[in-house]
């Protein structure tokens, strides 16, 4: 295993002499199977935007052997008192914690190793690309890009500064994901003419029309807008709202969609659509504040199979009985596959028969994606990721040509070797999104 020590050595120029450790915050998160780790094989991970997603990832990571948090990054300050609070009471000493406002503060810090990034997707890309540049190691949360060619510049940043990054596409690292992809391999279901991915989020909501106001007080909202378009504090833009906006986020496409489109996917062992479609709107909640659809069915054209995407708020009634999933259609059978399990149905007219297993979660996915993440941290042996930037990106892009199709009223194509659309308008106003505000989209 390699020494903390080591691996920083490979870090940028803003590394160099950064190798002072802070105390160690002795805690349950901090020490598993009675073993300890040297100062030197500890890892400190700082987290920016810790409200939602980011904390988990934090409580995850404090699970896994000789890791430490010494940084919490939240443009709201009531978020980061209340996440100190709830460090406390699972005894870690938060005395030992600096707090910022400013991600970039954080980054310089020097005893950081690991920098999770769990703000909105709007931020992903820049606080993703600075954190590489400044010698960290990346944790970033799905999805990886806003837009096509933020994903572009984030694959190529990791290669050029040659850091461990890991995009919180936790389903990559559960067994019984997994499993299910090596049945579909043994090919008993026969030729799969068709993957069915829903997502139907009943619990999910947009907020109310509300008036603008000023921001809360502790909230740094300029901050928060970064390079999104500066508008009026709105309350049922920010926080978990935020991805109901174009501004900031994708809508269910870009949010659930990541999760189990990646597994449609990487089940049919797919690369880049021919053709997209997408039909659907606000039916659900017209009189709430939203965007992006809160119904959608996208239809994926690749050269054997069809990929469908179904999704809908305000519902739970989804495909076989589930509120998401992804079903892959053999002429022999069926898998249906979500985060409560996987089983095989038979097709009733096949003279084939297949084995019809039906198999329930046994670990937790984010805690493995966490442990296979922190191993890679250790080793630097990038290829043993669970979910790199190339499969963040792959998965992003086909959730933003989704979007895309929607925005259009087209069915868009796309050109892979140019690796963008055969549409000037679809490229011009949907490859990449403008950044505001004296921010800059990263170059590599």
């Amino acid at each position: 295993m390699a020494t903390r020590r080591k691996f920083l050595a490979d870090g940028t120029k803003l590394m160099a002499g950064g190798l002072a450790l802070s105390s160690f915050t002795e805690s349950p998160f901090s020490i598993r199977s009675g073993g300890r780790f040297s100062p030197a094989d500890r890892l400190n991970v700082g987290a920016i935007g810790i409200n939602g997603m980011g904390f988990s990832d934090l409580q995850s990571a404090l699970k896994q052997q000789g890791v430490n948090v010494v940084a919490l990054c939240d443009i709201d300050q009531n978020v980061i008192d209340k996440r100190k609070k709830d460090l406390s009471a699972k005894n870690v000493d938060v005395s030992k914690i600096t707090t910022y406002g400013d991600y970039r503060k954080l980054l310089a810090n020097k005893d950081v190793d690991i920098v999770i990034i769990g703000t909105p997707d709007h931020w992903h890309c820049l606080q993703m690309v600075e954190a590489c540049q400044a010698g960290k190691d990346v944790y970033v949360e799905k999805p990886i890009g806003n837009s096509i060619e933020e994903c572009n510049i984030m694959v190529n940043a990791q290669k050029k500064y040659n850091r461990a990054v890991q995009v919180g596409q936790w389903q990559r690292s559960q067994q019984h994901f997994r499993d299910a992809v090596d049945f579909i391999k043994t090919g008993q279901l026969g030729n799969i003419r068709m993957a069915k991915v829903w997502c139907y989020q009943g619990w999910m909501k947009p907020g109310p029309v509300i008036p603008d106001s000023a921001p809360p007080p502790g909230v740094d909202y300029t901050f928060w807008l970064g390079p999104a378009p500066t508008r009026t504090f709105n309350a049922s833009r920010f926080h978990f709202n935020f991805r109901w906006f174009w501004d900031y986020a994708g809508g269910l496409m870009t949010d659930w969609g990541v999760h189990l489109l990646d597994y449609a996917l990487y089940g049919m062992q797919a690369d880049m659509p021919k053709s997209v479609a997408a039909l659907g709107g606000r039916f659900a909640y017209p009189d709430l504040l939203e965007e992006t659809p809160d119904t959608l069915t996208t239809l994926y054209e690749f050269d054997k199979f069809n990929i469908i995407w179904d999704s809908a708020l305000g519902i739970d009634n989804g495909q076989y009985g589930l509120d998401h999933g992804i079903a892959y259609v053999g002429n022999n059978g069926t898998l249906v596959l979500s985060r409560h399990g996987w089983e095989v149905i038979e097709e009733r007219q096949s003279k084939n028969k297949v084995s019809k297993p039906k198999v329930n979660p046994s670990d937790n996915g984010l805690d493995k994606h966490w442990e296979n993440f922190t191993s890679v941290v250790r080793s630097r042996k990038f290829e043993e990721l669970n979910a790199p930037p190339a499969v963040g990106a792959q998965v992003a892009t086909v959730a933003q040509m989704g979007n895309v199709a929607f925005r259009t009223g087209e069915k868009v194509f796309w050109d892979k070797a140019a690796g963008k659309f055969t549409s000037d308008k679809a490229n011009k106003d949907y490859f990449v999104k403008a950044y505001n505000n004296g921010w800059k989209l990263p170059t590599v």
